[in-house]
């Protein structure tokens, strides 16, 4: 089983797959799972994704007639240079200046390795394995997935770079703010005074605003900044890119209105228009103490030897986008460090242990109740 699992989180790692050009991942999940012998069906949520593959739903009956749900996404972050896996000392790392991609390639493996034990022997539950699409901008896969369809009444999500035990029972609400600041170009050492500065605006903006950890439910960040020609050009355009995050719609609101207000004010003082678009990228939600998947989930936690430990966290995950279209999802922690760095790794122990969590979790879902 190790090296079949290695070895297929070492290809899909070193198979691109940027968020919206994930076909060809796609193409061979699809091509191994029904190698397999097992049905697969591509929903038709590439456009509306803005994605080049729907997400993919295959089914594998299992010894009862329960059902339980995986979600893993096959999208990583960009990376300007192909990824290639290194193995050393028990631990998977990219060789080079990229993401190694186990966000969430570390998942699909081991959904993978679930489908190829399943030739042997079925599972003690029913299986619904979900691969989306586009999860790392916006969760617009998994937004698109009808949940109606889904014979799980509830499932999981490997999607949490924390050490393997942790369960993630609240998100926030992320809101995403760009702000575009249209100043005046003049020629900066012939006739600045008749410019305005766009970056100049920007910039007071950004001074303006209370940033990072605002309180332990709180945060907020300025991401990107760009704008101007030259340097000898009085700026006409500048864009800032914002968010507010919080586990408290109120606060969230509030960290929101902060932002934009600091970007009318510096439109207004600097003479400078200012376009501003706010949008919600994914809601809160707050898993209740007696959810079926979290009774679940703790107790196949422990029968695999780990000590449950709930947690808020501070990032979204296909989560969010499942539960607010009323699908109780639980997201679990993968043992993944340091996504979306040049550090990105996973021990090959973990993929293990993953492969094992799913099975209990299936072998709890059968039982039809924690013990």
């Amino acid at each position: 089983m190790s090296e079949r699992l290695f070895e297929t989180f070492t290809r899909l790692c070193e198979t691109t797959s940027h968020t919206g050009q994930e076909r060809e991942v796609a193409d061979w999940i699809k091509g191994q799972l029904e190698g397999f012998g097992f049905e697969v069906e591509e929903d038709d949520s590439a456009e509306r994704a803005d994605a080049n593959s729907g997400n993919l739903i295959c089914r594998i009956p299992g010894r009862s007639e329960a059902w339980v749900s995986f979600f893993a996404h096959m999208d990583t972050v960009p990376h300007s240079q192909p990824v290639k896996v290194v193995f050393a000392d028990g631990v998977f790392r990219s060789a080079g200046e990229t993401i190694l991609g186990a966000d969430n390639k570390a998942a699909v493996a081991v959904l993978m390795e679930l489908a190829a034990n399943a030739r042997n022997q079925p599972p003690a539950c029913g299986l619904e394995l979900v691969f989306t699409v586009a999860e790392e901008e916006g969760l617009r896969g998994a937004r698109e997935i009808d949940v109606s369809a889904l014979r799980a009444p509830f499932g999981y999500v490997f999607d949490h770079a924390t050490s393997i035990g942790e369960i993630i029972t609240a998100a926030p609400t992320y809101n995403k703010v760009v702000a575009e600041f249209e100043g005046i170009e003049a020629h900066s050492g012939i006739r600045p005074e008749v410019g305005r500065s766009a970056i100049e605006a920007a910039a007071a903006a950004v001074g303006r605003m209370k940033l990072g950890r605002l309180d332990e439910e709180t945060t907020a960040n300025v991401g990107v900044i760009e704008g101007g020609t030259a340097s000898n050009v009085v700026a006409g355009y500048c864009k800032l890119v914002c968010e507010a995050r919080s586990l408290d719609p109120d606060k969230v609101a509030a960290a929101t209105g902060a932002i934009v207000d600091a970007c009318t004010w510096a439109g207004t003082e600097s003479g400078c228009d200012v376009d501003i678009d706010v949008w919600e990228v994914f809601r809160r939600y707050k898993i209740p103490s007696g959810a079926q998947s979290l009774r679940v989930a703790r107790a196949a936690l422990e029968d695999c030897g780990h000590k449950p430990i709930e947690r808020d966290t501070g990032g979204g995950s296909d989560a969010n986008a499942l539960i607010l279209q009323g699908y109780e999802a639980l997201l679990l922690a993968n043992g993944t460090e340091a996504n979306h760095t040049h550090s990105e790794s996973v021990a090959a122990a973990r993929l293990i242990e993953n492969v094992a969590i799913c099975d209990a979790l299936a072998a709890r879902v059968a039982a039809g109740a924690p013990g």
